[in-house]
């Protein structure tokens, strides 16, 4: 028999090895794919880097206080978003961001002065307040819960359009206990890509690593794994840290997950639409672009010698009517735009419902386990954090002591 095998180099299952290596427990990580990193993926073509769909990574997120992001050199956004309403586009700017934020959040005409308060409160409340007063809040969704707060307006102009890009999908059903968790991070460290592309998280974790890509994993068996033409990986412990989806697979009646989809088309324009690096959202609601922003403005080794512009979108869409509203939304002719890219991602992030359990169950059968933003929150952070839960599993029918700091605290269910 061997030792630990882990199903899937994405984020948990490298987190997953981490902490076990951290702990010298010795692993290796099987991965079907050519690269680490699951849907965390970055290609490079002619010298342009392409997400594999538009995503952010939050600094502030409790799981990566043990990363060290000064090597991935992170590129922030500008905290906030302008918001496109009635043919103009307004800057809602956390104002610790400095004097062009104040100004823009004194001439915007998006919120009133009574939606601004409660939407300061709300930001400072997730702020300072402990995270068990989120967790242990009733479980609504997150449009009821904003609508607790805000006037209808404010949620629909300009909370809808931003979260629908977080949580993509636009009624906003999502967890609000979900939300508050996300809305805490953003406010704690705003959003930010490594310099180099996304793909640049799940390679600093791989480090050090005994990672095998291409070994797909077709069953999990009672000596180990089987991969696909027969090969069998022996194991006492297998860890499975795939997506919802094939993680089902592997186990029947773990039960998979719904998804949320989502498409993302890269585009260069000849001149930069706009020469900042914060999002933009619609507020009139009036086309299929969830949310864009010119990536370039954001870090320029995306793209060292063009601009290059993100769009994404949740529902079925041509590029004609893609190329439409962001004509709008940038206000400016887009007939020069060459498209460079599209990505069709349906298996996105998982469904998160309310109510929504902030947690599932780590541990499948005796020496089995399971990892992935389905046992915790469709996010990054809840991705990590599973893995570290079900490494801590291991590590306890072990009988391995732990490493201190590799303890899962309370603030780090997101």
């Amino acid at each position: 028999m061997g030792g630990v095998v882990v199903v899937g180099a994405g984020l948990a299952g490298l987190n997953a090895a981490r902490v076990l290596a951290r702990a010298g427990v010795a692993s290796v990580v099987l991965d079907a794919g050519d690269e680490v990193g699951g849907r965390v993926r970055t290609d490079v073509v002619d010298g342009v880097r392409f997400d594999r769909g538009f995503q952010i990574l939050l600094p502030a997120y409790p799981e990566l206080a043990d990363v060290d992001l000064d090597a991935l050199d992170l590129r922030h956004f500008r905290p906030g978003a302008f918001v496109h309403r009635g043919g103009r586009r307004d800057l809602l700017a956390d104002p610790r961001d400095g004097l062009h934020a104040i100004r823009g959040a004194l001439g915007q005409r998006v919120l009133g002065v009574r939606d601004l308060v409660a939407l300061a409160g709300i930001s400072l409340r997730d702020l300072v307040g402990p995270v068990r007063a989120i967790t242990s809040a009733p479980d609504r969704t997150t449009r009821e819960e904003l609508g607790r707060w805000l006037s209808d307006d404010a949620v629909d102009t300009v909370l809808r359009p931003f979260l629908a890009g977080v949580f993509l999908e636009r009624e906003l059903t999502t967890s609000s206990r979900f939300f508050h968790l996300v809305w805490r991070s953003f406010a704690r460290g705003g959003a930010a890509l490594p310099a180099l592309g996304m793909a640049e998280l799940p390679r600093l974790l791989a480090r050090g690593l005994d990672v095998r890509l291409g070994a797909r994993v077709v069953a999990v068996r009672s000596d180990g794994v089987e991969l696909a033409g027969g090969e069998r990986v022996a194991a006492d412990h297998v860890v499975i840290a795939t997506d919802g989806s094939a993680a089902d697979r592997l186990w029947p009646g773990l039960g998979a997950p719904a998804w949320h989809g989502v498409t993302t088309w890269y585009f260069r324009p000849p001149a930069p639409p706009l020469r900042d690096p914060t999002l933009v959202v619609d507020g009139d609601g009036g086309g299929p672009v969830v949310n864009t922003a010119v990536l370039s403005e954001v870090s320029r080794a995306y793209s060292p010698d063009a601009p290059l512009v993100q769009a994404s979108v949740l529902d079925e869409a041509t590029e004609a009517e893609v190329r439409s509203h962001l004509g709008v939304l940038y206000g400016t002719p887009v007939t020069g735009w060459e498209t460079l890219a599209r990505y069709d991602v349906p298996h996105a992030l998982p469904v998160a419902n309310a109510p929504h359990p902030l947690r599932g169950a780590v541990r499948l059968a005796p020496r089995r386990y399971v990892c992935g933003d389905h046992r915790d929150t469709p996010s990054i952070q809840g991705a990590l954090v599973s893995g570290r839960r079900a490494a801590r599993a291991v590590l306890a029918d072990l009988g391995v002591r732990q490493v201190r700091g590799d303890q899962v605290r309370g603030d780090q269910v997101q």
